[in-house]
């Protein structure tokens, strides 16, 4: 089953930062600084989390996710916006 997930990260270098940036790209939606939307299952959910564990300092930098529910359930109404209307992106096949 997939869940969506918010992610959000704070990368205290900017080199990293960039890296991180282009790492969740693959994953999700860009929805603000920082911030992704991620719809995975357990398995992505595990290697998202082990490429971002490779990529950060331990330190210094965090990445937070938050589950917001299963996509075709809660998680797909949970997020809300003040100002700027969100919508969530639409789904459809690309074929390549």
């Amino acid at each position: 089953m997939r869940q969506t997930f918010v992610v959000s990260y704070d990368i205290s270098d900017p080199k990293r930062l960039r890296k991180v940036y282009r790492l969740m790209r693959g994953w999700g939606d860009h929805i603000q600084l920082s911030v992704f939307r991620c719809e995975l299952n357990a398995r992505e959910l595990v290697e998202l989390r082990s490429r971002l564990a490779f990529v950060i300092n331990h330190v210094e930098d965090q990445v937070l996710f938050v589950d917001v529910g299963p996509v075709e359930g809660r998680g797909g109404t949970s997020i809300k916006a003040i100002g700027k209307v969100y919508s969530s992106p639409e789904r459809r096949a690309i074929v390549v």
